[in-house]
């Protein structure tokens, strides 16, 4: 954590002794002068963890004032610097909330000595708070173990750079876990017991995200009552997450680029650069690279980011991990959702495995939880599935024999049997549909405007269909050679 600490002292010579007391690494000191009565209210807006000041400059009664200072949202701790001993003012300070009260005499040594205690306590409670906000659950590389050769040659490269400051580049579909492989990274690297701050960049107004990054000073702007800490500052030693980094604005990536060539940030209404130590992630679904073309992405930030890039699969492309993923999300909810489930079965889990899940490994981890829930026995079968799921696999299974081809009764699946025919009739058009859709994806290597002419229906409807099955053109794009 980067401290931020106001002196407010009238005094030139105790002054200058808590100047060079408070001159450590990781503290930014800013120094209010005069006797103004103005002064204490200054500081009291200001945005900062500690405020020490002088027992005369603080508006009576005293007490109170530090009191109702520290009822104040983001309130500073308080020290108090008294030119001489009372005991019960002693007292009634620390029991309204302040943090210690020095006699202004002291050696430098020991002041210097009360100051590192008071930061670090500081520095702890932060950090606690940042543990809070992770979570139990802290992802570890470990979550990523896989049997599928696409994810183990990319996780042999991802263990190359845990112990790097290298700036990362995550890219992969929505789903794939971006986000849990960068906290993973940071978890297990040297920068692990500090901050890691994630800002979404494609949730804030553009008119708020520089403000949220880099923080503002007090009236910077209409409505900024108040200076503002950045996440930038936050992640301090630690760790910044920039996920949806091609949304960020065009003007917005230069200031980046400006901190990861200077490792400075410069406020919003401030003219003082701040020096911090924050290793950079980002991540995108998106083409960055088209991006940069098209010029919406600068082209020196993309490589200045990317120093190393890391794609993560999709889970389509390893399918051989379906079967330990279910089996690891079940364990996983198993307590949670209080049913019963220990297992899945063989058709369920077939299922699965031939699905094209577009959701990626998000998707599944959602599926599963509802599945669970809806489960009447101890394992997940078919019908506990979503029907998207189930009709693309019922796709697989027998079809009903062409005109003029003798009906084998033993073809016919043993549930139909068990179901009206209404519901079969249903199935088995559903199942139609599938197939055709998708021989005729296969056919016009997933060209959306073509298989609709083919098929004699609008693109729309097309989509719809699409949407309704489970298909996605980009997978019958990538099934030919020619693609």
């Amino acid at each position: 954590m980067l401290a931020r600490i106001i002196l407010l002292v009238d005094e030139p010579e105790p002054r200058d002794a808590l100047q060079a007391a408070l001159a450590q690494p990781d503290v930014m000191l800013h120094t209010l002068k005069g006797r103004s009565s103005r002064l204490w209210e200054r500081a009291a807006r200001e945005t900062c963890d500690l405020i020490v000041v002088s027992r005369s400059l603080i508006p009576e009664p005293a007490a109170e004032t530090i009191r109702l200072l520290g009822g104040l949202p983001d309130a500073a701790g308080v020290v108090v610097i008294t030119e001489k001993e009372d005991a019960d003012e002693r007292a009634s300070f620390l029991a309204a909330g302040c943090e210690a009260v020095l006699f202004g005499g002291l050696p430098g040594e020991k002041l210097r000595a009360v100051f590192t205690a008071l930061l670090d306590k500081r520095r702890a409670l932060a950090d606690r708070g940042f543990a809070v906000a992770r979570g139990p659950a802290q992802p570890r590389l470990t979550d990523f173990v896989s049997a599928s050769p696409a994810m183990q040659t990319f996780m042999s490269v991802v263990r190359r750079v845990v112990n790097s400051d290298a700036s990362l580049l995550i890219l992969g579909e929505t789903g794939v876990g971006k986000e849990r492989l960068a906290r993973a990274i940071h978890a297990e690297g040297p920068r692990a017991l500090c901050p890691f701050v994630a800002v979404n960049c494609g949730a804030l107004p553009e008119a708020l995200l520089e403000s949220e990054l880099f923080g503002h000073e007090e009236g910077a702007f209409t409505g900024a009552t108040r200076a503002r800490r950045g996440m930038f500052e936050l992640a301090h030693r630690g760790t910044i997450f920039l996920d949806e980094i091609g949304e960020m604005p065009y003007h917005l990536q230069v200031k980046l680029l400006r901190f990861l060539q200077e490792h400075e940030i410069q406020a919003v209404g401030s003219e003082k650069p701040i020096a911090l130590d924050v290793r950079v992630m980002a991540a995108s679904n998106r083409d960055l690279l088209a991006d940069v073309e098209a010029n919406r992405f600068r082209r020196d930030l993309y490589y200045r980011l990317g120093v190393v890039t890391l794609t993560i699969p999709p889970l389509r492309e390893r399918r051989e991990d379906i079967p330990a993923l279910v089996e690891s999300y079940i364990d996983y909810f198993a307590p949670r959702v209080g049913r019963g489930v220990i297992g899945i079965s063989d058709d369920a889990l077939d299922a699965l495995a031939n699905y094209s899940w577009p959701g990626n490994v998000r998707e599944l981890i959602n599926l599963i939880e509802r599945a669970m829930l809806l489960c009447s026995g101890d394992a997940i079968t078919l019908n506990d599935l979503p029907e998207s799921v189930g009709r693309r696999h019922a796709g697989r299974g027998p079809l009903l024999p062409s005109p003029g081809q003798p009906l084998d009764v033993q073809e016919v699946p043993p549930e139909w049997l068990e179901k009206p025919l209404r519901e079969v009739r249903e199935a088995v058009l559903r199942r139609f549909e599938q197939l055709y859709l998708s021989a005729l994806l296969e056919a016009t290597n997933g060209r959306v405007g073509e298989t609709a002419r083919r098929a004699g229906l609008q693109p729309r409807s097309l989509y719809e269909k699409m949407r309704l099955h489970g298909l996605r053109k980009e997978d019958f794009k990538r099934s030919r050679p020619d693609a």
